[in-house]
């Protein structure tokens, strides 16, 4: 039998264990946690009862401590409801034989029922007591020594100890992430790290599936459209399971004017917010609506020398001191968004770590090349098994499928550069050359690898090498969008540039988003040839 020792002073002495007589039954009382199989004969549990389910069998009721839920199973009869006097927020005490069914603990009810007012308000203030203290963190390390992780360093105690409550709280979590390498690698280390408390706190293994969900989003930023998703779901969860509304983490997205109507729509329902970002804003108006805002802008710093699946990956050890296998992500995730430019000296203690892992920086960048494939592919899917793989679940099974997709990538990307370099245009403009390509007048449509902003990418980075030029912009050219690389000698800003078309031709209603030198704008296509002579107009203003 194993039973906590007491540790310091506890108000409520029912919570303690202790033997006694419950209802002429000779039982021990437990703390939730500390139950198991071991757990010899009747326990007497305490708790608040958050769902009541009819099956064709038992009526089960699912309690929490604060320390953890179990099922507790009544039967009188085949689909009878026992127990009825005991409903949902119901707070009770019950004696039970601790039992596993379908791998998972729960217990067979040999007496229930509710406490007592006073005893009732007494059981509510130590448990928002004891979730407190539970979700409290304790900062580790982070992994490498970083000006900007330390000013972040509040931040992400104040994020993960939300994070820890929710799942403390039976609160589903769901993590929306760009759709490309660092975006996930910023949800796959979250994931990391929230799915085995999930576990723990559900005493189940298929809790992850009720009260997780990782779900790529298309778009640069939490559209509308993710928003209702979101929403729709999560309501329906609420009526058909009695599930709390939802603590949504958004990650390598979320910090830009375009998500502001997203998390707006998700608060009037109930859901509440994280933000975890790199990209910069022209203001911030997106802190005052969540719960924590996680950006290095914010802190006075440049977003290019961080990615996200850096910092989710630093934060999740905060969330999780025990999260395992994820300390190789920071530095693929950095290869992929071009960090190793911006900031190579914490590169090179990131690469250090990956190392140690047993990770190259060739097959870090192979990986982070065929998340970018699997990604155009999968779309929305969570894929949750398939991601896995990829991050090293197990690692010989991921070798095993980089080794065999990454020449086939590869051969894509040759292709496709091949491609673009056959209908691209320079045109030098003062001392800035301005390459640009018809990308759907040029490349296959749905479906075809690369996507257009890699294969902007991939055309910008070899008319660099090519040529030996250092000050170049390159515009992916679509109907109603442009996609935007460029040189640090360029002098160039794809902010400022929105900023120049809205007041230059307010009509476009040009929005978009990114870094200073990649990100992408939308506008209407009826202004597309205006949009691109001001596009070379800002461009010789700079």
């Amino acid at each position: 039998m194993k039973s906590k020792k007491n540790k310091g002073k506890q108000k409520n002495n029912f919570r303690k264990p202790l033997t006694k007589s419950f209802n002429n039954i000779e039982s021990k009382k437990f703390l939730i946690e500390d139950i198991d199989l071991n757990s010899k004969g009747n326990a007497i549990v305490t708790g608040i009862v958050n769902r009541v389910v009819q099956t064709g069998g038992p009526t089960i009721f699912v309690v929490s401590d604060g320390t953890g839920n179990l099922s507790l199973k009544g039967f009188i009869g085949p689909g009878l409801r026992a127990y009825p006097e005991i409903e949902e927020g119901d707070t009770v005490k019950a004696t039970v034989n601790v039992a596993e069914y379908q791998g998972e603990l729960e217990g067979e009810i040999k007496f229930i029922k509710k406490l007592g007012e006073d005893e009732r308000k007494e059981f509510l203030e130590d448990l928002k007591k004891l979730e407190k203290n539970r979700a409290k963190v304790t900062p580790p390390e982070f992994l490498v020594k970083s000006p900007i992780l330390d000013k972040l360093k509040e931040r992400f105690i104040e994020a993960a100890t939300q994070v820890r409550l929710a799942i403390i709280q039976n609160r589903p979590i769901i993590v929306r992430h760009h759709n490309d390498a660092d975006g996930y690698s910023s949800g796959f280390s979250l994931e990391r790290a929230i799915l085995p408390l999930i576990m723990k706190q559900h005493s189940s293994v298929k809790a992850p599936w009720e009260f997780f969900l990782r779900a790529p989003s298309q778009a640069p930023f939490y559209e509308i459209d993710d928003s209702i998703r979101d929403m729709a779901n999560s309501l329906r969860n609420v009526a058909k399971f009695s599930n709390k509304m939802p603590l949504i983490i958004i990650a390598d997205n979320g910090s830009g004017e375009e998500d502001l109507m997203g998390i707006k729509q998700g608060k009037v329902h109930g859901a509440d917010f994280i933000v975890i970002d790199h990209h910069g804003f022209d203001k911030d108006v997106i802190s005052k609506e969540v719960m924590v805002h996680i950006n290095p802008f914010l802190v006075g710093e440049d977003g290019s020398h961080f990615s996200a699946g850096m910092l989710c990956t630093e934060f999740a050890r905060f969330v999780n001191p025990n999260v395992e296998n994820i300390n190789q992500i920071p530095a693929m995730a950095g290869f992929a968004d071009r960090i190793d430019l911006g900031n190579p000296k914490v590169m090179q203690e990131y690469m250090k770590i990956a190392q140690t892992e047993g990770y190259s920086k060739e097959l870090l960048s192979d990986i982070a090349l065929v998340i970018d494939y699997v990604s155009a592919k999968v779309r929305f899917m969570e894929v949750r098994e398939y991601i896995e793989v990829l991050f090293g679940e197990p690692r010989k099974k991921q070798k095993e499928l980089v080794s065999l997709m990454a020449p086939y990538i590869r051969e894509l990307d040759r292709k496709g550069l091949a491609i673009g370099k056959s209908n691209a245009h320079q045109e030098k403009i003062g001392k800035v050359i301005l390459q640009t390509i018809e990308i759907e007048q040029t490349f296959p449509g749905f479906g075809f690898f690369p996507k257009p902003g890699r294969a902007v990418s991939l055309i910008h980075d070899n008319y660099q090498h090519e040529k030996k030029v250092t000050s170049l912009v390159t515009a992916g050219l679509m109907n109603t969008a442009i996609t935007l690389r460029a040189t640090d000698e360029a002098n160039f800003s794809v902010h400022e540039l929105i900023n120049f078309l809205n007041k230059k031709v307010p009509g476009a209603f040009t929005n978009g988003g990114g870094h200073k030198n990649a990100g992408s704008i939308n506008f209407l296509p009826y202004k597309k040839v205006e949009v691109v002579k001001l596009l070379k107009e800002f461009i010789k203003s700079r």
